[in-house]
């Protein structure tokens, strides 16, 4: 049975894509067929990490809500150009990315225009089916939009990153009462961005405390991450890191529901 993710926060800056391709790529390391679907169509980026540009792939998740191409012909095989510190990643599963297009005439087209949100629901089980995936991650635009919405309501689980500040307190809180509305069958919490002087014993026991659902992991800051800069999976050239190591830990989470 396939496990559709939506991996979500209530403001930009969280790392969100980040912690999406580095769960995806950490799944798939366990021989799964994992798709990737980038649904922030204001603000895309997570085909940065990956290794593509705007000229390495001829569609994107726009043109298939355009009608302009079928869902499958969006979807790259990303597999092969992972890479790690000491060269060519080895994957005992498969990654599939759909990117959306960071051409400023398709995201002013989406602003000014809008697009039928039902589309993706149906572009989702399409995926699923076509590519034979075990698992979807959903990296959602930041806040509550229909599409957001949507993606929230027709997951299996719900992975909601925040920063252990107040504004992201209080903006999870109202993210994860809509996803509890929507009936979300699992949900998580990852804190990221964690200043190395906090405990992970006091931020965690202060988040379950508030929300009252687990926190799968939590995450400091590095200057590794830093230095990468985005240019790369950070589970693949750093495997050994701490923050590796919690990703691995939350992969497994993942794997078990």
């Amino acid at each position: 049975m396939s496990q559709i993710i939506s991996i979500h926060s209530f403001r930009g800056g969280t790392g969100k894509s980040n912690l999406t391709s580095n769960l995806a790529v950490a799944v798939a390391s366990q021989g799964k067929r994992v798709g990737i679907v980038d649904t922030d169509i204001q603000s895309p980026g997570i085909h940065v990490i990956f290794g593509l540009d705007e000229e390495s792939f001829e569609y994107s998740l726009n043109d298939y809500l355009w009608g302009n191409c079928p869902i499958e012909k969006t979807a790259y095989d990303v597999s092969d150009q992972l890479k790690t510190a000491n060269g060519m990643a080895n994957l005992a599963g498969k990654v599939y990315l759909v990117p959306s297009s960071l051409k400023a005439g398709e995201i002013a087209k989406v602003l000014r225009e809008g697009f039928d949100v039902g589309l993706l629901n149906d572009g989702f089980q399409e995926l699923i089916d076509q590519l034979e995936l075990d698992y979807l991650f959903i990296d959602t635009h930041p806040g509550l939009n229909e599409e957001t919405l949507l993606s929230i309501a027709i997951s299996d689980a719900m992975v909601i990153i925040l920063r252990p500040d107040r504004q992201d307190f209080l903006g999870t809180a109202v993210t994860l009462e809509v996803a509890q509305r929507l009936d979300v069958p699992n949900i998580m919490l990852l804190v990221n961005k964690t200043p190395q002087a906090f405990t992970r014993e006091s931020v965690i026991g202060q988040a379950q405390a508030r929300y009252g659902v687990p926190v799968g992991g939590l995450f400091y800051e590095n200057d590794e991450m830093l230095q990468l800069a985005s240019s790369g999976v950070f589970w693949l050239h750093h495997p050994d890191h701490p923050f590796s190591e919690e990703v691995h830990r939350v992969a497994q989470k993942l794997l078990m529901l």
